[in-house]
């Protein structure tokens, strides 16, 4: 098989040169391109990879010169469209261990239409869960129990064969991911455009294999969210540059897709219907109106002096042009929220923070009321695979 590591790097070359050994390490009869981005890197990041492609003629890399943050959102994309040469791409992070046998895995799953992730091995820095393997074999480079690793994972006997998540790493034709436009630079530099992705893949057609025959130890979060040679205190706190984004990329999730993140127990994306909802707010303030506008179509509040201060406030956290979402008039909805600021309380966020299930599994016209919330149905269209390309 030959396949194309599509790895953005900053600030993290320690993990980068741990993972290159890794994979060139355990590739074994497969014919691996690692394609790299150094994005403004202070650590001699770019040194590394002017001397790497010296001297391995299957090493690509590009340099973001600017001095400011790109972001994986962006360079994804351009590593992918850009550098990489073979029909097979593998998403991939500098802080993984490519296990012997995982490019085996692959191949043996791989086919246009299909994605394929690795099975992850994780020190306990978060949750367990079903879809992942939780144990402990360092959690830095030089501190890493290779020898305790391989023998695991000669040992192992997988729990299941195959199951239907997606997450890093993942494989993919590169055609599947151009066909949809790649990634969306709504989410830049970072945060959530994996699930954004992910939902339109689904919405594709595009099938999900998660293999429990290859697998990958993953340190975590080292690329940025808690890269300790980039603004993370350490690695067990996200960094406060990380936090901000997130929640930035939080907000513009439920604004394209109208709810949060969803999937199941073993990571497949779930997908609720996406309808075209408009909220009428009466006793407005300005904490409501930045509570509820991501969670609509378009939002008319009864104080427009309200408008111009929260869109200045905001415009810069989203490239969505909010002036078209705010106190539009022209403009009639099929489904209808009148919200009273005076009585608006917990319960009645929980019903909107739900609406897209709700209705969809209400399938009702007409009008009724939800805790304090007012509804008007005239209307069901669904939108979400209208979201599926850029």
């Amino acid at each position: 098989m030959k396949i194309s590591f599509i790895q953005p790097s900053r600030n993290n070359l320690k993990y980068l040169k741990w993972a290159y050994n890794a994979i060139r390490k355990n590739q074994e009869g497969h014919e691996v391109e690692i394609c790299v981005a150094d994005d403004a890197s202070t650590d001699g990041t770019w040194d590394w990879c002017q001397e790497m492609m010296e001297k391995d003629p299957h090493f690509k890399a590009i340099l973001n010169d600017t001095g400011e943050r790109l972001g994986h959102t962006i360079l994804y994309d351009r590593l992918i469209n850009e550098v990489a040469t073979h029909d097979i791409a593998m998403i991939y992070h500098a802080d993984m261990y490519l296990c012997p046998g995982a490019l085996d895995a692959i191949e043996q799953e791989i086919k246009p239409r299909t994605i394929v992730s690795l099975t992850r091995i994780e020190p306990p820095l978060h949750p367990d869960g079903p879809e992942k393997i939780l144990k402990d074999f360092g959690v830095e480079p030089e501190e890493f129990k290779e020898e305790a690793l391989l023998e695991f994972i000669d040992s192992r006997v997988p729990n299941n064969d195959i199951t239907e998540g997606i997450f890093a790493p993942w494989a993919f034709y590169r055609e599947d991911f151009q066909k949809i436009g790649g990634h969306d630079p709504l989410y830049a530099p970072q945060s959530k455009e994996d699930s954004d992705i992910f939902n339109r893949f689904l919405l594709d057609g595009v099938e999900f294999v998660q293999t429990w025959y290859g697998c990958v130890y993953h340190m975590t979060c080292r690329g940025s969210r808690r890269n300790t040679v980039d603004k993370a205190k350490n690695i067990y706190e996200d960094s406060p540059e990380w936090l901000a984004q997130n929640m930035r990329s939080t907000r513009n999730f439920i604004r394209k897709w109208g709810h949060f993140v969803k999937h199941d127990a073993l990571m497949k994306p779930i997908v609720p219907n996406k309808y075209d909802v408009e909220f009428r707010v009466f006793n407005s303030n300005l904490n409501l109106l930045t509570l509820l506008e991501p969670w609509c179509s378009r939002i008319y509040v009864d104080n427009p002096s309200l408008v111009e201060p929260y869109i200045q406030q905001e415009q810069p956290n989203t490239q969505i042009d909010l002036y078209n979402r705010i106190n539009i008039e022209g403009v009639k909805s099929e489904l209808n929220f009148r919200v009273e600021g005076k009585t608006f309380n917990q319960q009645d966020f929980g019903i909107i923070q739900q609406l897209s299930e709700i209705i969809q599994d209400s399938g009702q016209i007409g009008k009724f009321k939800l805790g304090n919330l007012e509804i008007s149905i005239q209307g069901m269209t669904e939108y979400q695979n209208e979201l599926i390309n850029l």
